[in-house]
Formats: structure tokens, C-alpha cells, sequence
């Protein structure tokens, strides 16, 4: 069963209406601006109002101070233009002048023309609903929150529009943005109190299925290096002996090896041969963490040499040369690693994901958002391309959680990623012999 896919509320010819006036409660369309296009969850630009109450560090500054030194993303230009027009105001009013000073209490308003990147138009599917929980099964891709860029193509926010404005989606727990698979949304408080205090108290079984590079081994290794955030604003964690304990069990389900050359052609007189993989294959991977912390699995998976074939930071040999990080514990690198995945902007295509263990076509390696020069016509904003493929989502998915005690367990079947390739046997579910023999069993690492 899956949630009801919205239909478009907004005609794209509405971005060039201009922006409605500043007031101090957000501007909210309703029905939200959502299209669907060519596979993608799309939001119409639209205006949106952000209320800030003044902090303790801003009293008696200037109003232009403010913007330009505690919001970045925008230069100086625009916040000057904005207070001149009236899209800067305090306390639903417009300023005097660019240096007119707020006090404690003041609310400060700026409507600005939101731009959000598209999302995969998979509808989120519903495992499980009673009177208490909805249990979702995730799109990749699709941040759970509002959050940066995103807003409306957000998990709260798809569920709020299809089903009604007063509706308060409250998650349970948080897949990351490009992680699919199962969620738990509470309808009220009390019940995603209790199902929160269920998942943090380790009282859970947590199943999670990857597509990693190259030959898994094939008897159960249990990770339990440590984990150590490295840098916030990248999202970026490395195993580190000084970091939080981590302990994952992976078992492997399946192992593809790369198909043989497909064709031979002549170029200048010499035979060459199109192969379809460079000699790794890829393995399906059962992985089950026996702790939460950031990024556990794809850390882990890059560790042991085996990490997620399209993960955009952690199998990027642009930012981890030709041993994607494989037993790294040392700090010495850990700069040059931050400044090359900091260089990995929309500038120009980011060749994010080394593309060696199947064939993939030359507009998938090429595509990827960028900025594509153009700005809106409405707000000068620099407009991107869309994203691509590998940037809507990575080969892990959260396929079952279950209750240790037995009282429910839901899972969602293998993701079409995990499935035999076309001509090849592989298991197509995860059955009873894939499970783990015991939490300590198997080679550990």
C-alpha cells in the first residue's frame, strides 16, 4: 500500500508572481506547490516568510550587521536590497534604514523566493497503520525533516499535503536523506514517545541491506571500530580511536561478479573489447548495527574495504584516492580528505561515485546538479540543473526492525538494487539463513 500520490497544485507560470506582504506568520501555500516530472517531486518556486526573534547577541546592532555576519548565504547586496524593498522587516514593519538597531522581543521577517531541489517522485509506502503509528517505508533521497534547502520535499511535509494542513506528522526515528527503507511515524505525543524510547533503548533489532564494492567475505564479520565525526559541515565521519564506539554485524546474501566483455570493435586497426565491470563485481550485504551512531554502516563498510558502491563521500576515489579509505585510523590525512570533499561543489559535474562495477551509461556518470549559470527571473537566485542519479539516494535501505521481545516486526521486501542482476541466481528475500548465528559471532574487525 502506498500514500496517494499529491497532483500538481501550482502552475509553473505562478513563479513570476510577485511576492505577498511581509507578515510576522510564515507565508504557507496551501495546497503545497508540488509537480511531478519526469520522475521527480518537483516544488514551483514559491515565497516564504522566516520569523527570527532577536538573540541575546543581536540587541542594539544594526539590522544589516546582523545579516550580513549570522546568515552567509546570501551577499551583503541582497540583504541591503531586501531591507530597502521591505522583504527584511521588524515586527511585521519595514526599517527606517539599512542601520536601524533591534531591541529584545523583536521578531525580524524576511520573505524570500524559496527554490527546493527535486525529489524522487516514488511515493512513500506505507508498511503498517493503526491508531498510533504509521510505519513508512522511505524513498531515498528524501530528507525526513525540513532542513537546508528542503522543505516541502520532505517526509513531514509529503504527509502533511496528502493528509490534511492540521495533520502533524512526529518521526520516530531518522533515516538519512539519501538511506531508504522503514521509519516510524507517530499520529500523536504519547505514541511516538513510546516507540522513540523503544528505539534508543537498544531494545530494537535493526536490519539494514547494502550493494558494497567488490567480494564480501562470505563468513559474518563484526565491525566495532570506533567512530569519530571529522567534519560536521560536510557530513563527514571517519573511524578513529578516539571516537564513539560502533559495533556492526554483516553477513553477506549474495556476490555478483562483473560481467565479461560484451562486444570487441576496431579502433585505428586494434581489436578492443567494451567490458562491463573492471574485475570487482559487487556483493548484497545484510548489515545489522548494534549501536546508532552517524553513519555507522557506510563507515564501517568503507573500513573493510567495501563501501557502498554509490555512496557520493565514502566511495569517491576523488576525495580518498584509489584505497577509498580501506583501514584507515590515522589523522593524517583527515585535512586533505575534508578539503577535497569540501571542492566537491555544483560548479562543475562532481564524478562523484567511481563507476566500476557495472555498466552504466555515459549521461549517468555526467549527470549531477550543478549550477547551471542562470538566474531566477523573479529574485536572481542562481538556479541548479537536476540532480543525478547518484545523488538521489545510495544503495542502503533499512529493510526490517523488529522487537526483541517478539511483540511486532516489520520489514519491506529487498530493494530492486538488491536483486539479481538479469541472467544471474541470487536470492531474491532475506530468509532465516541469512540471519546472524549470534550478536559476537563471526570474524571480527
Amino acid at each position: 500500500m502506498a500514500v496517494a500520490v499529491v497532483e500538481p497544485a501550482v502552475e509553473q507560470t505562478d513563479i513570476l508572481h510577485p511576492p505577498p506582504p511581509v507578515v510576522t506568520t510564515p507565508c504557507d501555500p496551501w495546497p503545497r506547490p508540488y509537480y511531478l516530472e519526469d520522475g521527480l517531486r518537483r516544488v514551483a518556486p514559491y515565497h516564504y516568510t522566516y520569523n527570527t526573534n532577536v538573540k541575546e547577541r543581536w540587541r542594539g546592532r544594526g539590522i544589516l550587521d546582523i545579516f550580513r555576519d549570522e546568515f552567509r548565504d546570501r551577499p551583503e547586496e541582497y540583504y541591503k536590497d531586501a531591507i530597502e524593498t521591505g522583504k527584511i522587516q521588524v515586527n511585521g514593519h519595514p526599517l527606517a534604514s539599512l542601520e536601524a538597531h533591534v531591541k529584545n522581543g523583536d521578531i525580524i521577517s524576511h520573505t524570500l523566493h524559496r527554490h527546493e531541489p527535486p525529489v524522487t517522485a516514488q511515493p512513500i509506502g506505507i508498511v503498517h497503520e493503526d491508531e498510533d503509528l504509521i510505519v513508512i517505508n522511505k524513498p531515498a533521497g528524501v530528507p525526513v525533516h525540513p532542513a537546508g534547502r528542503y522543505n516541502y520535499n520532505s517526509v513531514v511535509e509529503i504527509m502533511r499535503a496528502e493528509r490534511g494542513h492540521q495533520w502533524n506528522p512526529l518521526p520516530c526515528n531518522r533515516l538519512d536523506r539519501l538511506t531508504s527503507g522503514i521509519m516510524f511515524i507517530g499520529k500523536h505525543k504519547k505514541a511516538a514517545e513510546r516507540m522513540t524510547d523503544q528505539l534508543v533503548s537498544r531494545t530494537v533489532r535493526k536490519e539494514y541491506v547494502a550493494r558494497v564494492r567488490g567480494e564480501f567475505p562470505e563468513d559474518e564479520v563484526t565491525c566495532e571500530q570506533p567512530i569519530l565525526q571529522i567534519s560536521p559541515k560536510l557530513g563527514l565521519n571517519r573511524v578513529r580511536a578516539n571516537g564513539k564506539s560502533a559495533k556492526t554485524v554483516f553477513k553477506r546474501l549474495a556476490y555478483y561478479p562483473p560481467p565479461p566483455a560484451t562486444s570487441t570493435s576496431s579502433v585505428n586497426g586494434q581489436a578492443t573489447s567494451t567490458i562491463g565491470g573492471s574485475g570487482t563485481g559487487y556483493s548484497v550485504v545484510r548489515c545489522r548495527p548494534l549501536t546508532g551512531r552517524t553513519h555507522q554502516l557506510r563507515v564501517h563498510l568503507q573500513f573493510l574495504g567495501h563501501p557502498i558502491t554509490n555512496d557520493p563521500i565514502y566511495a569517491n576515489r576523488r576525495v580518498f584516492g584509489p584505497s577509498l579509505g580501506h583501514s584507515s585510523v590515522s589523522a593524517d590525512d583527515d585535512e586533505d580528505v575534508i578539503t577535497r570533499l569540501g571542492r566537491m561543489g555544483k560548479s562543475e559535474v562532481a564524478e562523484a561515485v567511481a563507476y566500476e562495477d557495472e555498466m552504466v551509461e555515459e549521461y549517468n556518470k555526467k549527470k549531477a546538479e550543478k549550477m547551471t549559470g542562470e538566474l531566477c527571473e523573479l529574485c536572481d537566485t542562481p538556479l541548479y540543473s537536476d540532480p543525478g542519479p547518484q545523488e538521489l539516494g545510495i544503495y542502503l535501505h533499512a529493510r526490517r526492525y523488529a522487537d526483541a521481545d517478539g511483540a511486532w516486526e516489520y520489514e519491506t521486501p529487498l530493494p530492486a538494487w538488491a536483486l539479481p542482476p538479469k541472467g544471474l541466481d541470487g536470492p531474491v528475500e532475506v530468509t532465516a539463513e541469512s540471519e546472524p548465528t549470534a550478536d559476537e559471532g563471526g570474524k571480527t574487525l
